[in-house]
């Protein structure tokens, strides 16, 4: 089982000038804590469940290659990149850069995008979710083309790529992996049997069923379901001890879920427990390549 760290919130004591200080602790924490990633949120307005729209919230890819330069061998992404936000082309090279600048630590977390309230609020087109899953079809295959090293035009019904050169190529072999995030058992899933890596589902009592209908998918697209890394974003309402971690863990593990990734609550601090709760189980997974 592999553990990762989620970082939602940067309404940090001190103020702004104390956010890269204590967000650069949390990340060198989760490393030396032998954790496998760290993710941050892709918003620009942070969101409701979290805190009010007006608390601080980094982009989320600078805060990554920050993270990167602080850090050895944790894994570095973001849950998850609305596909609206940036077009394919610049987001693969900005994925790529990651990747080099960290030593082949990157993962491309994508989905369909929800937030419409922060992309008017910042001018960003949002269209109807028909045609946002539409344009992360075509993200996705922009991506697998870049990472492949074809340089041929990618003509599509939202984007054309005269020449989607990609130099320098990531280190991650044979590309950072993709996952997608999202339960939606008609399109996200099918995306995920047929161009991703890796899924991200909601620790719930919907989390067996999601992933059935994952494997039902793969069938369909001949792909095989053990290839998939199955993630899973979960988070404690309280500072949970060891022990409660170790039992989610495992829990997980029965469900058939190989990447725990916990939502860091605010004024929790989760790297060390996380570290520890890892060793008692005896199934540390160094983080890294």
């Amino acid at each position: 089982m592999r553990v990762g760290l989620q970082i939602p919130s940067f309404t940090f004591p001190g103020g702004p000038e104390r956010i890269g200080p204590t967000f650069g602790r949390m990340a060198r924490d989760a490393d030396q804590a032998g954790l496998h990633s760290l993710w941050v949120m892709d918003h620009f307005f942070q969101i409701d469940v979290v805190g009010p729209q007006e608390e601080p919230m980094l982009e989320s890819y600078s805060a990554l290659a920050y993270a990167a330069a602080l850090t050895e061998r944790i894994t570095l992404g973001t849950m998850v990149t609305g596909v609206t936000y940036r077009h394919p082309g610049i987001l693969v090279k900005t994925v790529t850069t990651l990747d080099v600048l960290s030593g082949g630590r990157a993962w491309l977390g994508i989905g369909a995008a929800w937030n419409e309230e922060e992309s008017r609020g910042l001018g960003v087109r949002f269209p109807p979710v028909a045609e946002r899953f539409e344009r992360l079809e075509e993200t996705l295959r922009i991506a697998r083309q870049m990472w492949k090293g074809d340089e041929s035009a990618f003509e599509g019904d939202h984007y054309t790529l005269e020449r989607p050169l990609n130099s320098p190529p990531p280190l991650r072999n044979p590309h950072p992996p993709i996952l997608i995030g999202g339960g939606g058992e008609k399109k996200t899933l099918r995306f995920v049997a047929k161009y991703a890596d890796a899924c991200n589902l909601f620790d719930g009592e919907e989390l067996p069923r999601k992933l059935d209908v994952l494997r039902e998918h793969c069938e369909r697209e001949g792909r095989d379901y053990k290839e998939i890394e199955k993630t899973s974003l979960g988070y404690f309402t309280s500072p949970p001890s060891v022990d409660e971690v170790v039992d989610t863990i495992g829990r997980l593990a029965e469900h058939g879920v190989d990447h725990a990734i916990f939502t860091q609550a605010t004024g929790q601090d989760l790297a060390g427990t996380l570290g520890e709760a890892l060793i008692q189980t005896g199934k540390l997974v160094p983080a890294g390549r």
